[in-house]
C-alpha cells in the first residue's frame, strides 16, 4: 500500500510501514493508543490492521480533523479522540484503568502546525513567535495559556538561554546568542521570527542559514511546551499502561527527545539498576521488558524524498514482559 494512503491535508505521517510492524497485532491484541493523533495518519493505518484505536492532543484543530478523517471508525465504536496531553494520561478519567496493547507517539509538531504561520513555530519571514502547542481559541479561553517564544525570548535571564541554546539547540555558541538577545531586547522586545533570526545571524554570521534557524527555532520551542521534562515524566506512565507483552514505540525527531527514549528503553530492560559498586543488589531483579530495536529504525530514502521532514525521525520500540501486570508500579 503506497505511504500517502496516510497522508492529509493536516499532516504527513512519518514511518508508517515501520510502526505498523513494531506494534504487529498478536492474537486477542487490539486496543492500541495513539498519543500524538496529529492528523490521525498512524491511527488510520492501526485501524485499518484491525486495531481499536484512542487518539490523545491536545491541539483542538487535530482532534477535529482526525475526528472528520475517521469518522466512519468513531461511529463503529472503533476510534475515539480526547483532547489531552499523552503526559497526562493518569489524569483523564475516560481511561482510568485501562491497558493498551500497543502505544504509539510521533513527537514534535505536525505539518499543519508548522505551516500555519498563526502557530508561531517556523522561521518564515514575519511570523509571530508563539509556538504553544494549543491552537488559539483554547488559548484564549484559558487561565493557563503558558509562555509563548517571544516572552520567553524577551524575559528568561541570559544563563536560562544559553542553557536552551546549548543543551536542546546543540549549540556550541549558545552563550553568545544568549547575551545578544539580552543586549537586543533592551532596544526593542522580540515579537517575530525576524528578530530572533536577526540574533542568530549576528552570531553566527552570514553564512548561516535554514538550518541553524531550523535548529534553533526547534529549541525554543520544545523550551516553551517543556516537551523533554513531559517526556521523562510520560514514559515511565505509559509502560504502566502497557498490558502484558504490549509494546510502545515512539518516533522522536530532536536528539535530547531520542536520548531520553533510548536509555528509558534499555534501563527497563535491564535485570538489575543497583550502582556498578553496590555489592548486593536491591532493585527489582529482573527486566521490565524487551528492546525490540537496538538502533534507532530511519526513513528510507524514498520516504525522504516525498517527505523531508522524516530525515530527522528515529524510531526506537520495546515491549512489555508477558508476565507482567498491566501496571508496573516498580521505576
Amino acid at each position: 500500500m503506497p505511504a500517502t494512503r496516510f497522508d492529509s491535508a493536516y499532516h504527513a505521517p512519518v514511518l508508517v510501514a515501520e510502526v505498523l510492524e513494531a506494534l504487529r497485532l498478536q492474537p486477542g491484541a487490539r486496543r492500541m493508543l495513539d498519543g500524538t493523533l496529529g492528523g490521525g495518519g498512524h491511527s488510520l493505518a492501526l485501524l485499518e490492521a484491525g486495531a481499536d484505536v484512542t487518539g490523545l492532543d491536545r491541539d483542538p484543530e487535530a482532534i477535529a480533523a482526525a475526528r472528520a478523517r475517521l469518522a466512519p471508525f468513531e461511529s463503529e465504536g472503533r476510534f475515539r479522540a480526547i483532547e489531552s496531553n499523552f503526559a497526562d494520561l493518569d489524569k483523564i478519567r475516560e481511561l482510568d484503568g485501562v491497558a493498551f496493547d500497543g502505544i504509539v507517539l510521533d513527537l514534535g509538531v505536525s505539518s499543519h502546525q508548522f505551516d500555519d504561520e498563526s502557530r508561531g513555530f517556523s522561521f518564515r519571514e514575519g511570523a509571530v513567535l508563539d509556538m504553544r502547542m494549543w491552537a488559539d481559541e483554547r488559548r484564549q479561553a484559558t487561565d493557563d495559556r503558558g509562555q509563548t517564544a517571544a516572552e520567553m525570548l524577551n524575559t528568561a535571564d541570559e544563563e536560562e538561554l544559553k542553557t536552551i541554546f546549548k543543551e536542546f539547540g546543540d549549540e556550541p555558541k549558545g552563550g553568545r546568542l544568549a547575551r545578544e538577545i539580552v543586549r537586543r531586547r533592551g532596544n526593542r522586545p522580540f515579537v517575530t521570527s525576524d528578530d530572533f533570526v536577526g540574533a542568530i545571524r549576528a552570531v553566527l554570521g552570514p553564512r548561516s542559514g535554514p538550518g541553524d534557524f531550523a535548529r534553533l527555532f526547534q529549541a525554543l520551542r520544545i523550551a516553551v511546551n517543556g516537551e523533554l521534562d513531559a517526556l521523562t515524566r510520560a514514559l515511565p506512565a505509559l509502560r504502566d499502561r502497557l498490558a502484558p507483552a504490549g509494546v510502545i514505540a515512539v518516533i522522536a525527531y530532536h536528539s535530547g527527545e531520542d536520548r531520553i527514549v533510548k536509555h528509558a528503553f534499555r534501563e527497563w530492560s535491564r535485570s538489575c539498576v543497583c550502582p556498578p559498586k553496590q555489592i548486593v543488589c536491591n532493585c527489582r531483579g529482573r527486566p521490565l521488558g524487551e528492546l525490540l530495536t537496538r538502533k534507532a529504525v530511519n526513513a528510507t530514502s524514498e520516504e525522504t524524498a516525498r517527505n523531508p521532514r522524516a530525515r530527522s525521525a528515529h524510531l526506537r520500540a520495546w515491549r512489555k514482559d508477558s508476565s507482567a501486570a498491566s501496571v508496573t508500579r516498580t521505576a
